[in-house]
């Protein structure tokens, strides 16, 4: 077995103090001092992390557009430029190889990220499935980094980072868009994107440059509360935001009807993307099990593969579970029978052995005040 990858700020990790994990084959950093604390921060003022394990593919050609509506499950075609969408990229049977997002950088040029452990998979599907288009498919994982900044504080944060012009653009910026910008003396691809539930920027930019970056941000922070955050307090956050997450509610085996994402596939498309025939299907038939939100009604979390159960009967599973750090009490996220998917439906988690009562909630957990 290899070891894990490194990104380009490992070392700046180590220097922190950071604890590592290997996260889709990469050697990340878990937490630095304390996840809670990282979380709060998150919340409150901000966080930094890197996110350069994940995948960049660049489409480009005259065929750029067509082709990711037959590749990916949702529209791309419509998306104007300087806009992101959030879709899928599926099998012929309707699972799900990941969950990305586009960003249309021109008529014909997109970056599609994937997520880390999928991301040679991704890559490489969508260069096989470029076959009779007029484009070019290109991997430029390895040459790229990618710093978040998420939280409140995160445009106070750039904006002492860009001239005096490019401010205004920085708290203009829609949510889902991104753009060229230069901070702190780079030039970056700046999106406003994020997987917390705060509001955040991405800064996508070469490798070699990424450690000055890195370290202009925690200076130009220092006076507004940012910490460094790792991959756990990210797990709890984006739990607290509803968002999926690939391994847990997100897989092969699964579909987007399924996890509730039925509304970013399109069959309004002309294209025969796909999995369209199974995912068809799917809908017209229903789905067999539906992601819904569990909120603890005492202080005992369920776990991923907990079983749910009404009346002693098995009815799903958790997927994703854990104390809430911002509401106060444990929120899940399970798969359960569709009958039994209705908000304010009681349910029990088994917790090894003894039955922990939860009820299926309205999702997202936690929404930002805007």
């Amino acid at each position: 077995m290899s070891d894990p990858k490194k990104t380009s700020l490992h070392g700046k990790h180590a220097e922190l103090g950071a604890s590592f994990t290997d996260f889709g084959g990469w050697d990340m950093p878990l937490k630095y001092a304390s996840e809670l604390a990282e979380h709060k921060a998150v919340r409150a003022t901000a966080g930094l992390f890197d996110l350069s394990h994940m995948g960049e593919v660049w489409v480009q050609g005259p065929e750029a557009a067509k082709f990711l509506n037959s590749a990916l499950a949702g529209n791309l075609a419509v998306m104007k430029v300087g806009r992101a969408k959030y879709s899928v990229i599926c099998n012929e049977a309707g699972g799900i190889i990941d969950d990305l997002i586009t960003y249309r950088r021109g008529e014909e040029k997109f970056l599609v990220v994937p997520n880390a452990g999928n991301a040679p998979v991704v890559a490489a599907a969508l260069a096989e499935r470029a076959a009779g288009f007029d484009v070019t498919v290109t991997d430029a994982s390895d040459e790229t980094s990618l710093i978040a900044v998420q939280g409140p504080a995160s445009v106070a944060i750039l904006h002492e980072l860009v001239d005096e012009a490019t401010r205004g653009h920085v708290s203009d910026m829609k949510y889902y868009s991104a753009d060229d910008a230069t901070v702190a003396g780079f030039d970056v691809l700046l999106a406003r994107t994020g997987y917390t539930g705060e509001d955040g920027f991405e800064l996508y930019l070469p490798n070699e440059q990424a450690p000055a970056l890195w370290d202009a941000l925690m200076t130009a922070g220092a006076n507004h509360g940012l910490v460094p955050a790792g991959l756990a307090c990210r797990d709890s956050l984006r739990l607290e935001a509803g968002m999926p997450l690939y391994g847990n509610e997100l897989s092969l085996e699964g579909n987007p009807f399924e996890a509730n994402l039925g509304p970013i596939v399109s069959f309004k498309k002309e294209e025969d993307f796909v999995g369209r025939a199974a995912l068809e299907a799917i809908k017209a038939e229903g789905p067999r099990k539906v992601l819904v939100g569990l909120k603890g009604l005492g202080r005992r979390a369920g776990r991923g593969g907990y079983p749910v159960s009404i009346d002693g009967t098995q009815i799903g599973a958790v997927t994703s579970g854990q104390p809430s750090p911002t509401l106060g009490f444990p929120v899940a996220l399970a798969y359960v029978e569709p009958a039994h998917a209705a908000v304010g439906t009681k349910v029990d988690v088994d917790l090894r052995g003894k039955p922990e009562a939860f009820e299926v909630v309205a999702l997202p957990f936690y929404t930002r005040a805007k």
